[in-house]
């Protein structure tokens, strides 16, 4: 293994790019400890912890890379990016301009781009002055918070926040154009793992105090590495459906003739669906924030606190809706058989045209209700570990998902520098299969 590591330096442009990788995310950590001007940071960040850590704001700090909770210049984070990304994914599957874009090869590529980009600014506007709005109510909570005249300070944080936000965006296609692995995915991936070694020490401290027995802790590592073992065989993993190309002339050339093959992941959605249900599941208890005196409101919020039967039954139900309704707009079966008959391929034994859009429907339903599952248990594995069997960190769920998929995705891209400079990969008889990307 150090073998291989050592080869990774040899290769004097894969330097440069990891080099230049973890220059940029060095800098992406450094803007999380600058404070937006005009607040208390440190009192938004306790108040966070002990009042909004399961709800929405739970779920964008994750994305933020603890930056929300902290209220620092990268408190969006790269999530207005993610939301105007699947929000022009959407629109190519009901807007005829987005779906001719979508076709266009590099062309149309670009203009999806740049679009994402002026969404990504617009959604950053909106979002920082709810943010503003919210810290401003705030205040009258937690004394100390803002220390700026109110109009001032609102005008302040959208402009630092928005600014933050198109830098972090800047910060990923930097490392995606002249780094190694994809820029954007690797952000959320380092504000995740920077949690890991606070919450190592923080369960070390509790063994040490006999606060948890070490039989305990010793079951719930093996756990812990089985998860993860399944996480990696279930995002590398496809159904290969086998494609020939006839051949055929081309001028006074004879091309085609070749097998090929197209793979279909269980998990072609990625961890979008969770994100979508985490979104809806969480929105009573963020509402019982607002309202606490509420009995209605508490009684909601009680009925779907997370470990509850009914929050954990809903919250899997609408995982595996969402896992169909998003493979639909992403991969469209009808597409792949109209493109597969314009240039001459066809699967053996299926005829061309409407049978094997049929044929690919019906793989792709089958494998995706397996890889729904898969992803609604892993979603729901966390509150079950924490609310009933007292594990003390979290584990599972999205940010499982997301280090796996982003680490195999990056590991994948060195072994192809490897292999291109005929240098043995990670692993000399499987080669990696990176997971989907964000």
């Amino acid at each position: 293994m150090f073998s291989k590591l050592d080869s990774m330096f040899r290769i004097p442009e894969l330097k440069r790019r990891i080099l230049f990788t973890v220059m940029i995310l060095a800098i992406y950590r450094l803007g999380g400890h600058i404070t937006t001007p005009g607040i208390d940071g440190s009192a938004l960040s306790d108040w966070f912890g002990q009042n909004q850590a399961g709800g929405l704001f739970g779920l964008y700090d994750l994305f933020a890379g603890g930056n929300f909770s902290r209220a620092t210049v990268f408190a969006l984070g790269i999530m207005p990016y993610i939301s105007a990304s699947i929000i022009l994914q959407l629109f190519g599957a009901v807007i005829p301009y987005f779906e001719r874009l979508r076709k266009e090869g590099e062309a149309g590529r670009k203009k999806i781009t740049q679009f994402t980009r002026y969404g990504t600014v617009l959604l950053a506007v909106i979002q920082s002055y709810g943010i503003s709005i919210f810290l401003l109510s705030m205040g009258g909570t937690i004394p100390g918070l803002i220390s700026m005249n109110p109009f001032a300070f609102q005008l302040l944080t959208m402009l630092t926040l928005t600014s933050g936000t198109v830098f972090v965006m800047w910060l990923g296609e930097q490392i995606t154009e002249r780094g190694i692995g994809n820029g954007i995915s690797l952000i959320i991936f380092i504000g995740i793992i920077a949690r890991f070694p606070t919450q190592l020490f923080q369960t070390w401290r509790l063994v040490r105090a006999g606060d948890i027995n070490m039989l305990f802790m010793i079951i719930l590592l093996v756990g812990m590495f089985g998860v993860t073992a399944i996480v990696v065989m279930m995002t590398q993993a496809q159904r290969k459906i086998p494609v020939q190309y006839p051949k055929r002339v081309v001028g006074r050339k004879m091309v085609g003739g070749v097998s090929t093959h197209i793979p279909l992941r269980p998990n072609t959605a990625g961890v979008i669906p969770i994100i979508f249900a985490q979104s809806i599941i969480v929105f009573p208890s963020t509402l019982g924030s607002f309202f606490q005196d509420s009995p209605a409101i508490d009684f909601l919020n009680e009925l779907f606190r997370p470990g509850q039967p009914v929050y954990v039954i809903l919250y899997g139900l609408m995982i595996v809706f969402f896992c169909y309704f998003y493979t639909a707009i992403v991969l469209n079966p009808v597409d792949v058989a109209e493109n597969m008959k314009k240039y001459g391929g066809f699967v053996p034994g299926i005829r061309q045209g409407r049978p094997t859009a049929n044929y690919l429907d019906r793989i792709l339903t089958r494998i995706t209700f397996t890889g729904s599952l898969y992803l609604a248990a892993i979603a729901i594995l966390p509150d079950i570990l924490i609310y009933q069997a007292g594990m003390p960190f979290y584990f599972g769920g999205t940010s499982l998902l997301i280090v796996v998929g982003v680490a195999l995705d990056t590991l994948q891209q060195i072994e192809g520098h490897l292999l291109a400079r005929h240098y043995d990969g990670f692993l000399k008889k499987t080669r990696l299969r990176g997971g989907r990307r964000m």
